[in-house]
């Protein structure tokens, strides 16, 4: 079994932490400061909820002005980074946010080698042009952490975060952002572009289908940003949005030979094949397939999975895959019947029936 996220924080990090603190401000009572990380709701709390009680410790075992625990915690996290790093903006969400000129400082140290994404939102929403200016400043920095947190940031619908309400309806700051990192060297940076345009074209699709048709083509990373902030339009099948990356409709093809499992063991994976034929060749393709769930209700939802996406200069491709029917924290299979099909370009073809069962019981 993968180890819990919120194990990051274990008895090893914490008298790191301490430990570290100590060295910056002799006086850092490192024991109590353990113990009372370790305190009796310790095991029961998830990951932000243990980042959230490390930081609000750490402001009471730092007995100064706020200004004056930013300089020590800025030497603290000298020798942290990634996802664990984020208790230091997260201290800074939960007692800076009376302070924007310090805190925006802090969260640009901070984010280095971590992430201050979470943590910017919350000014964004209580100093929105301001914070805009300071990451627009951000987004011409030498350092990919902070020109990429220009662009996560400001996402209208970031996963674990608050969303922004107004950039959800209106995401034209958001574009601003864009603009200034869409030709970006860095892979660090682009992802970051991509995701920030899959979100708005979850409210705004008219707009980033306006965004690729006035920017595909120009270079290989901007074309690989606009098919990948594309995504969630392409398996909504938007027509727009195909006609752009020259998926048109696939009348010249045929799909044959078509099999999959009839019965499937939860835990175990479904295995389907299929052939795609054609009298000339097939040419530039977007292969998905479809999985219809069955829910508790009976209803079915429908999710659509990524297979491949290019040219084939052959007549005839070959494809065996396989699915894996296994519980997950964002999905929970239930026995019966399930359903699975192909799209090609946007349509759907073939729909084969088959049953989940569970042999534990």
């Amino acid at each position: 079994m993968a180890e819990l996220l919120k194990n990051l924080y274990s008895k090893e990090f914490i008298e790191k932490l301490s430990n570290r603190a100590y060295l910056i401000y002799p006086k850092f009572e490192k024991k109590e400061f353990i113990d009372n990380i370790f305190n009796s709701t310790w095991e029961n709390l998830e990951l932000k909820a243990r980042m959230r009680h490390i930081s609000t410790t750490l402001d009471r075992f730092l007995p100064f002005i706020y200004k004056e625990q930013l300089e020590i915690l800025k030497e603290v996290k000298e020798d942290f980074g990634g996802l664990e790093a984020m208790i230091f903006q997260d201290f800074v969400e939960v007692f800076g946010l009376d302070d924007i000129e310090e805190s925006l400082k802090a969260l640009e140290v901070f984010t280095i080698n971590s992430s201050s994404e979470f943590a910017i939102r919350e000014f964004i929403l209580k100093y929105e042009n301001q914070t805009m200016n300071q990451m627009k400043l951000w987004a011409k920095s030498k350092n990919e952490h902070i020109r990429r947190l220009a662009s996560e940031g400001c996402r209208p619908r970031l996963p674990w975060a608050i969303a922004l309400p107004k950039f959800k309806e209106n995401p034209s700051k958001s574009f601003e952002i864009i603009e200034l990192l869409k030709n970006d060297k860095s892979k660090y940076v682009q992802k970051s572009v991509a995701n920030n345009l899959n979100d708005i074209s979850k409210d705004n699709p008219e707009l980033v289908i306006e965004f690729v048709k006035n920017n595909l083509g120009i270079s290989k990373e901007l074309d690989w940003i606009c098919k990948h902030g594309s995504r969630t339009l392409l398996k909504l099948g938007n027509e727009k949005i195909l006609e752009l990356f020259d998926l048109k409709k696939a009348n010249h093809i045929n799909i044959t030979n078509f099999s999959c499992d009839k019965d499937v063991s939860l835990g175990e994976s479904l295995n389907f094949s299929f052939e795609l034929n054609s009298n000339k060749t097939i040419g530039n393709i977007r292969v998905e397939y479809v999985i219809y769930y069955l829910k508790l209700n009976k209803s079915y939802f429908r999710k659509v999975f990524m297979i491949s996406q290019n040219e084939i200069k052959s007549s005839s491709k070959k494809f065996i895959k396989k699915h894996n029917i296994k519980n997950m924290t964002t999905r929970k299979h239930y026995v019966g019947k399930h359903f699975i099909s192909l799209l090609i370009n946007g349509e759907e073809f073939v729909k084969e029936e088959f049953s989940v069962y569970d042999t534990s019981n």
